[in-house]
Parts: C-alpha cells; sequence; structure tokens
C-alpha cells in the first residue's frame, strides 16, 4: 500500500473514532440530565390473609414504586404494585400445582378498575407441587392505575390463583418374596 492510502485509512479510522465518542457523550450528557429517584407509597394494611380451598395465601409489603424526575419532579412511567405473596397449602391429603395469579384493583364503588398485565406466573420451581403443609413464595410486580393514587379512589386489591389440585396419597406394595433357590 502507498503512503498516501495508509494515511486517509488512519484518517477515516481516526474520524470513526471521533464520531463514536462524540455521539457516546451526547447520550451520557442526555442521560445524565434526567436523575430517577424512587417514591414509594405504602398500602394499608401491608398485611392481608386470604384464603383459597385449602390454601392460604398471605400478601406482605404492599407498596406503590413510582419513578419519580428528581430535577423536575415529573413522574416517569406507570405506578407498579410491589408486594410478597406466600402460598401455604393447609391440606392433609391434597398437593397443588401452582400455575399463576391476577390482581384486579376495587374503586370506593366497588367497581373493577380496569387495567392489563396484571397477572403473574408462579416461577419457583416448588410452585411444581406444593405439597400438604409447605409454602412458597413468590414476588409480585404489577402495574398499577394511576387513578387509585387518588385519595380514597382503592377500595381494595383482589387476588385470584390459579392452580391445580392433586391427590396426595400414600400407597403400600407389597412384594412376594422367597427364600431359597
Amino acid at each position: 500500500m502507498s503512503r498516501s492510502v495508509l494515511q486517509l485509512l488512519w484518517i477515516a479510522v481516526g474520524a470513526v473514532a471521533l464520531s463514536a465518542t462524540g455521539a457516546q457523550a451526547g447520550t451520557a450528557a442526555a442521560g445524565s440530565s434526567a436523575v430517577v429517584a424512587q417514591k414509594t407509597i405504602p398500602l394499608r394494611p401491608s398485611i392481608t390473609f386470604v384464603k383459597a380451598s385449602f390454601l392460604t395465601g398471605e400478601l406482605t409489603g404492599l407498596r406503590i414504586v413510582e419513578q419519580v424526575d428528581t430535577g423536575t419532579g415529573q413522574v416517569v412511567g406507570s405506578p407498579m404494585l410491589h408486594a410478597t405473596l406466600q402460598v401455604s397449602n393447609d391440606s392433609r391429603d391434597r398437593a397443588a400445582h401452582l400455575l399463576g395469579g391476577k390482581i384486579e384493583y376495587i374503586d370506593s364503588a366497588g367497581h373493577r378498575i380496569p387495567m392489563t398485565d396484571t397477572g403473574f406466573l408462579f416461577e419457583s420451581a416448588a410452585a411444581d407441587r406444593l405439597d400438604p403443609g409447605k409454602s412458597v413464595s413468590q414476588a409480585i410486580d404489577i402495574p398499577f392505575p394511576r387513578t387509585a393514587l387518588q385519595r380514597d379512589a382503592l377500595r381494595e386489591v383482589s387476588l385470584e390463583l390459579t392452580y391445580l389440585p392433586m391427590a396426595y396419597q400414600t400407597d403400600a406394595v407389597n412384594i412376594p418374596v422367597y427364600l431359597g433357590g
């Protein structure tokens, strides 16, 4: 290669490197202008017990989390409901395969607040089969209706569990054996 071709290559590489650096600097500058903080709004009561057939559920740490731009005070994104659901099997002779659940929000007039994406799936391996006397925990992070953040707009949170009951039994098998050959 001639010296002029090598110089052109180096100039091109330098121009590409400078433009990439400039693009990154612009992104960093734009990204650093918005500092986001979390605003947490607890729900009362923060612990709720529910009973579904032979399963008992306990919702703990019920709270709403919003992302707020600290510079402007503007809410960024949608509010989210965060909680932990612990499901216990109170039966002596039934197991359950936990599939998932759904949260519904009820307004002060007793009507359902329309929302999408309020379902969740059980992700734990223990949810494959919840035997009698056992329990499993599941984190819940789902959208929360912005209209329900107003004072006295939310009356209750409804939890719907989806599971398959399974028979749980102990069985004995007798195997005949003989001594000798």
